[in-house]
């Protein structure tokens, strides 16, 4: 995550939570969603994904990028 800089949270959930992020190259705000690993979450995730891939609507924010990190 070293592309952004992390100003503060603006969320949380059953599954992680989510922060507003600068990109450092473009200065573009995003929200990122922080979620932890594991199977069962795993499972939720991957159907998020597949359903804000496909949302298209003026009022929710536009899914951009999936990154996934080790925690080791």
């Amino acid at each position: 995550m070293e592309r952004y800089e992390i100003l503060k949270d603006i969320g949380s959930g059953n599954f992680g939570v989510a922060k507003l992020v600068r990109d450092k190259r473009t200065g573009e705000l995003y929200a990122v969603k922080y979620i932890k690993r594991g199977t069962k979450i795993d499972e939720h995730v991957q159907r998020e994904i597949m359903n804000h891939r496909s949302l298209k609507h003026p009022n929710i924010i536009k899914f951009k990028e999936v990154n996934i990190y080790s925690s080791s």
